[in-house]
C-alpha cells in the first residue's frame, strides 16, 4: 500500500479525502442554516387553518378561519389543525431532504454531519 493511500481508492490520499469531508462538511451547515431561515405555509380545509413552519420545525403561525369554529364539532377542528401541521412537518422534511441531496449528490449522510 502505497503510503497515506488506501487499497482501490486509485490513489486518493487521506489529506485529500479529509479535506473534501470537511468541504461537505462547511456546505451542509451554511445550507441547514439557510434551509432553517426558510418557512412553508400549508392549509387544510380548503384554507380553514393555516400553518407556517419554519425549517426548523417550529410552528411560526396558526391561522384558524372563524367560520369553522363550531362547538359542537370541535374533533373536525382539530383533524384540520392536525393535517395542516403534518402536511408543513412533510413538507418540511422534503425540502431539507431535497436540499441535501443536492448538496450530496444523493449519497444517503444520514446524520453523519
Amino acid at each position: 500500500m502505497a503510503r497515506g493511500g488506501f487499497p482501490g481508492m486509485g490513489g486518493m490520499n487521506m489529506n485529500n479525502l479529509v479535506k473534501q469531508a470537511q468541504k461537505m462538511q462547511k456546505q451542509m451547515a451554511a445550507m441547514q442554516e439557510e434551509l432553517n431561515e426558510k418557512t412553508l405555509e400549508m392549509t387544510s380545509g380548503g384554507g380553514a387553518v393555516k400553518v407556517v413552519i419554519s425549517g426548523k420545525k417550529e410552528i411560526k403561525e396558526l391561522k384558524i378561519n372563524p367560520d369553522v369554529v363550531d362547538p359542537d364539532d370541535v374533533e373536525m377542528l382539530e383533524d384540520l389543525i392536525l393535517s395542516a401541521v403534518n402536511e408543513a412537518i412533510r413538507q418540511a422534511d422534503e425540502m431539507y431532504n431535497n436540499a441535501m441531496g443536492k448538496l450530496t449528490g444523493g449519497m444517503g449522510m444520514g446524520g453523519m454531519f
